[in-house]
């Protein structure tokens, strides 16, 4: 197998467009590809699996180890031709101004995979050679396995860059994708809109192939990449969902520790279609068993179920139905009250508040009431980052102490806080910044704007099943569960 990282100068060079194009030419040329997105984002992995017909995983060397990303790469990667990772940002962008931390450069360096340059063209002539010559020598250590440029006004206007980048750099160029309309995506405030909203159409994907066959060196590109090392069955790759799980007797089994696995629902919608998919793999490996549902579409919970995880997406675009299902809400807080173990992240948290008003309207819409907390949208960015907390007090997703990693990225912002709850969230930040991360607990209800990535700490997805599992116990033997502690 060959990998390849696709990555770019800057945020809208076209990586996104390149990588699907790319995925696009492969499939229809009958190679498998395996996709792969760096970075903590839900959107463009939803592209990549529409295009390459395969899920696409998040690698990130801030959130998740150097061994798991490693481990997810090579699992996830096999039996594919070629494994194509999109990048974050600029190629060397990251966590901070002054390490390679979080940056596709690092990520690059971690997989020992060669990176495909993305530049655009826009306004660019002989200087697009002094842009390609500083990211070639930026980092010794990287390997450049080409260059493309995008957003070119011509065939003519691409000799001429081809002409100046080969006078005075080694970096080859590859070919480079033309201007053309008809692929822009639409986007809105958190990025491209979702796979679920616009599906890409056949139309869409045979231009992209098309663009890939007459301005591309594509059988070049994969016949100079090296071959990948093959792992076999090094302890260094594993990852937790792979590891096989441990049995009553703490002995290591093909078989969950549950006999009788809980029920764990989780709304998989437009409004709600911001899950890893290693969080929900590394559920299922603890023991649960995933029951997927609709917020938008069904009026009932699943039946039979022990526990619900809701992850983000936009619920402010849906709050007119969300506000409809009266019935639906009712049951989830009454779930609450009876302290099933709920966990919602961003969009589910503000599910779960008692209000959400929209940036155009004075006139909240009501949600579930889990929290007594009444959510505002904003035509701003209200927070964006990565962060780190550690848990100042037993919760469902883990004890005092435990420290997980995650991402913020939201628009709306908490304007009343009414409720009688614990704050179980203490937030680590760079020197120099204030930011504050709220995990608002309330009965075995838990729900914060942050998206947490299971394999920053594998206890997280552990502890909540069990809570799950002692709520299924508790529920079929009749026992009262309302004032059942913390495990």
């Amino acid at each position: 197998m060959k990998g390849i990282v696709i990555a770019a100068t800057g945020s809208g060079a076209g990586k996104t467009t390149l990588t699907l194009a790319i995925l696009a030419w492969l499939r229809a040329n009958g190679l498998k590809a395996a996709p792969f997105k760096v970075g903590p984002d839900f959107i463009d992995p939803g592209h990549h699996a529409r295009i390459a017909g395969r899920t696409s995983y998040n690698l990130d060397s801030w959130m998740l180890s150097k061994t798991y990303n490693r481990g997810l790469f090579h699992a996830r990667s096999r039996g594919a031709d070629l494994a194509v990772v999109e990048g974050v940002m600029g190629l060397f962008d990251g966590y901070d101004a002054i390490t390679e931390t979080g940056s596709t450069a690092q990520m690059a360096k971690w997989l020992g995979l060669p990176v495909l340059l993305v530049v655009s063209a826009k306004g660019k002539a002989r200087s697009a050679a002094a842009v390609v010559k500083g990211f070639e020598t930026f980092d010794p250590e990287l390997t450049l396995a080409g260059v493309v440029f995008t957003f070119t006004g011509s065939d003519r206007h691409y000799a001429y860059l081809k002409e100046a980048v080969a006078q005075s750099c080694t970096t080859p160029c590859l070919g480079h994708l033309p201007q053309n309309e008809a692929l822009i995506m639409p986007e809105r405030h958190l990025g491209l809109t979702t796979a679920d909203e616009h599906i890409i159409s056949s139309t869409t994907i045979d231009t992209l192939v098309a663009m890939v066959d007459q301005h591309m060196h594509m059988p070049r590109l994969i016949r100079d990449l090296p071959e990948l090392p093959d792992p076999g069955k090094s302890r260094d790759y594993d990852t937790p969902w792979q590891t096989k799980p441990k049995s009553a007797d703490n002995q290591n089994t093909g078989t969950p520790f549950f006999c009788d696995p809980p029920r764990i629902a989780v709304p998989r919608d437009k409004a709600f279609c911001f899950y890893y998919p290693d969080n929900l793999a590394m559920l299922e490996h603890a023991g649960a068993c995933l029951v997927y549902f609709s917020l938008l579409a069904d009026d009932h919970l699943p039946e039979d179920i022990d526990g619900i995880y809701l992850g983000g997406g936009y619920p402010e675009l849906f709050a007119d139905t969300l506000s409809g299902k009266t019935h639906l809400q009712s049951e989830i807080k009454s779930c609450s009250r009876n302290r099933m173990p709920i966990y919602a992240e961003c969009g589910g948290f503000m599910f779960l508040c008692q209000k959400l008003t929209l940036a155009d309207s004075v006139h909240p819409k009501i949600m579930a009431g889990c929290f007594d907390l009444e959510i505002c949208m904003s035509e701003t960015l209200q927070s964006l980052g990565y962060r780190e907390v550690t848990l100042t007090k037993n919760s469902v997703i883990g004890a005092k102490g435990v420290q997980i990693r995650g991402h913020e990225f939201h628009y709306s912002s908490i304007k009343t806080d009414n409720d009688v709850c614990d704050h179980v969230f203490e937030v680590t930040t760079r020197a120099g910044q204030d930011v504050q991360v709220a995990g608002y607990q309330k009965d075995l209800t838990l729900g914060s704007y942050l998206h947490v990535h299971f394999g920053s700490n594998p206890e997280v997805p552990r502890c909540f099943v069990a809570h799950c599992a002692d709520f299924r116990h508790r529920r079929l033997k009749n026992i009262e569960t309302t004032s059942v502690p913390i495990i």
